[in-house]
């Protein structure tokens, strides 16, 4: 993955604003995981409700969601479908490029 110099230059002032101590050079990938795990965490938070809402709206069970967020469960197709309803957002996000 590349990144322009820009982009990676307003990356590490985020950091340093948010108080983190970034030392030596870091790659853009080690900073902005784009993973459909990392989405789906990050469209939740976005939204500010937990797993257990998630659950309820999407009719995913809890537990497959927590497994989403930590890569140990693909999101597929269907999952990406009613997350994406969720979320307010396209399915496409949740699904690996």
């Amino acid at each position: 993955m590349t990144c322009p110099t820009d982009v990676q230059a307003s990356v590490m002032a985020f950091l340093r604003d948010k108080g983190c101590t970034v030392q030596g050079s870091v790659a853009p990938e080690e900073v902005l995981d784009m993973s459909p795990a990392a989405i789906l965490r990050g469209m939740r938070y976005r939204e500010d409700i937990t797993q257990a809402e998630l659950s309820r709206r999407t009719g995913i069970p809890q537990r497959h969601i927590s497994e989403m967020e930590n890569n140990r469960r693909p999101i597929g197709k269907q999952n990406a479908r009613k997350l994406a309803e969720a979320l307010n957002c396209p399915p496409a996000r949740f699904l690996a490029a």
